[in-house]
């Protein structure tokens, strides 16, 4: 009984293709993090703890509804009297708010009063806050899903 070569090109072949598997699998990306749909969040640079919450929930799709905006700074001491500018929509349709949310009231405690907030359909949107302040300008994005 000879040496037979169909196993040991067969044994090759089989181990060709188990090291091209374990190299893809080493060098595949990464599956990008779920999107965080918390309410309450440092600011892009930090510089401010952000809480937004609907002044009367249920959000509804296709009504215009109020918000309600609390900034702190990062020791969480209130922050009054900021600029805020509200913007956002849905990245994964490309386009805005429907509306032009703005803040209506200062209330005190770094509560601010949003409205004029309106989404017109179901699905993933971003709701982006931009903060000036004497702390410096910063922006707070949260991710919504209606």
């Amino acid at each position: 009984m000879g040496f037979n070569w169909r196993y040991l090109v067969a044994i090759v072949g089989l181990l060709a293709v188990a090291l091209m598997a374990f190299t893809r699998m080493q060098t595949a990306p990464s599956p990008e993090s779920a999107p965080s749909f918390s309410l309450s969040k440092a600011s892009e640079n930090g510089t401010y703890l952000v809480a937004i919450e609907p002044e009367a929930p249920p959000v509804k799709v296709g009504e215009l509804h109020t918000w309600m905006v609390t900034v702190k700074t990062q020791d969480g001491k209130p922050v009054e009297g900021a600029s805020i500018t509200i913007s956002g929509g849905m990245p994964a349709h490309g386009h805005g708010l429907p509306t032009s949310p703005e803040v209506t009231a200062q209330l005190g405690e770094g509560r601010y009063r949003v409205e004029g907030v309106k989404f017109s359909m179901g699905g993933a949107w971003e709701f982006r806050f931009a903060v000036s302040a004497p702390a410096g300008d910063d922006e707070a994005v949260f991710n919504l899903k209606l």
